[in-house]
Order: structure tokens, then C-alpha cells, then sequence
């Protein structure tokens, strides 16, 4: 199978001597009609990868920041059959590549052959599902995959050697690694042991690695070097939203 689109976005980032971004924004937030207004500039602004929440009642590992975002989205109307209908209405508009973000259950319930087929028709390349684990993930890796849409694999700190390999037999796109043992949201320092944990994915992967969940400022990247190939952040980037800002001037300080 060929090299996946996700892959490709951050391998072209790296090449130009940068960690691609991937800024994360729920679906439909600060509302329906400016969250596209805030896509086109998270796009226009150097996102390489943009990653979409689908706004669940109960999202266990996100923090406070994202779980209101995401509450204040399904009180406003979205949905994932919404997402995907006004994506595919814009499809090829955007240079970065996207990639939803969501819990099992409504992927489930929308149907995972017709989910396959209509990310393929929105232009989404990749998905990410937090409470998905991998014994239970093949029925939708094999679904997405027949459609070309990646299921993204998550390690963590915790996550040992062993599991790591038995991922890496079925990752395609790239590892995220969850640097922290809790939920997301904006943190001052991430934790040292994050460098070992990065040595171990890199000797078990050979995909390009993101960093995400606590991730504030481009300051806090400098610390990993090589380590990572790409940058997660979301919390930060709802937090500048609601402070009255928008994605231009947040992608300005990071690219």
C-alpha cells in the first residue's frame, strides 16, 4: 500500500527543517459558521496535519478546556454526520491533511463501512479514537484502511516495549504519544521521562512520531529535538479562542 498522506505532511515538514503542526480544533467550535473561518486560517497559517474533534458527552481523556469546548458544540448541533457533510462540500480546499478525532461510540453508530467511505469523501485522511484499544480495533482499522483513511495508534508513557510492537505491526500514518498520564490540557513543564519513552518509540517505530496532550508554547518542543517529528495542541488553541483571538494570530507564534 502506498505511503500515507499523513506520513507524507510531516516527512515534507521535516525536510524543511521544522516540526509539523498539528493544531487540534473541536468541530463546530467557537460555532458552526466560524469554525470554518478558523480552519482556513489554522491552513493558511502552516498547519501541516489538522486535527477535528467530534464532540462526544462523555470524553474521557480530554481536560476541562476541551470537554467544554466540545459539550458547547453538541449543545450547538454538531454532530459527525455534519462534520463529514460540510467537509465533503469544501474537499481539496485545504493544503493540510485532516484527520478526526473522537470516541468509539459514535463512529460505531454511524456504521464503520459508510464511516470509511464518507471520511474518504470528506477529504480525511487519518482518525485518532482514545478508547479504542487495539484488541479491539481491527473491524475499524480494516474498514478506514479499505478507504485509504488511517487509524492512528496512541502510546504513552506507560505503554510498554511489547505493546509498542504490537502496534507498530498495524500503524500506519504516524505514533501519537501522549506525554502525560492524565487527560490534555495546557501544562508548564512535561514530564523528563517523556525523553526515554521517545527512544523506545523510535527504536520500535519507523513512522514519524507527534507529541501531544500538555503542549503550551513552541518553547517546550526545543527539549526533544529529534526525538519527535511533529506537535500536537489543542487546549492552548481553544483557550486563545476564547480569549477573543483566532487562528492566525495563534499559528503566527508557532510557525
Amino acid at each position: 500500500m502506498s505511503q500515507s498522506i499523513l506520513t507524507t505532511r510531516i516527512r515534507e515538514a521535516n525536510a524543511r527543517g521544522k516540526k509539523a503542526l498539528i493544531p487540534f480544533l473541536p468541530g463546530g467550535f467557537p460555532d458552526k459558521e466560524r469554525f470554518f473561518q478558523e480552519l482556513d486560517q489554522l491552513d493558511a497559517g502552516g498547519a501541516d496535519i489538522i486535527e477535528i474533534g467530534v464532540p462526544f458527552s462523555d470524553p474521557v481523556a480530554d481536560g476541562p478546556t476541551v470537554e467544554q469546548a466540545s459539550l458547547d458544540c453538541l449543545i450547538n448541533g454538531t454532530c459527525l454526520s455534519w462534520i463529514l457533510w460540510e467537509l465533503a462540500k469544501r474537499k481539496g480546499r485545504y493544503k493540510a491533511a485532516l484527520v478526526l478525532m473522537g470516541y468509539y461510540n459514535p463512529f460505531l453508530q454511524y456504521g464503520l463501512d459508510k464511516l470509511g467511505e464518507d471520511m474518504a469523501d470528506a477529504g480525511v485522511a487519518g482518525c485518532i479514537v482514545p478508547d479504542l484499544p487495539l484488541e479491539e480495533s481491527g473491524p475499524m482499522r480494516e474498514a478506514l484502511l479499505a478507504h485509504g483513511v488511517d487509524l492512528i495508534c496512541l502510546v504513552g508513557l506507560n505503554t510498554p516495549i511489547e505493546r509498542m510492537k504490537a502496534y507498530a505491526k498495524v500503524a500506519r500514518g504516524f505514533v501519537y504519544f501522549v506525554s502525560v498520564l492524565g487527560t490534555t490540557g495546557v501544562r508548564e513543564s512535561l514530564p523528563e521521562r517523556i525523553k526515554t519513552r521517545l527512544t523506545d518509540v523510535r527504536q520500535v517505530f519507523d513512522l514519524p512520531v507527534a507529541l501531544g496532550f500538555g503542549i503550551k508554547t513552541p518553547d517546550q518542543l526545543a527539549q526533544f529535538g529529534d526525538l519527535i517529528d511533529a506537535a500536537v495542541f489543542g487546549s492552548a488553541l481553544i483557550d486563545h479562542l476564547r480569549a477573543g483571538g483566532d487562528s492566525a494570530s495563534f499559528m503566527a507564534r508557532w510557525a
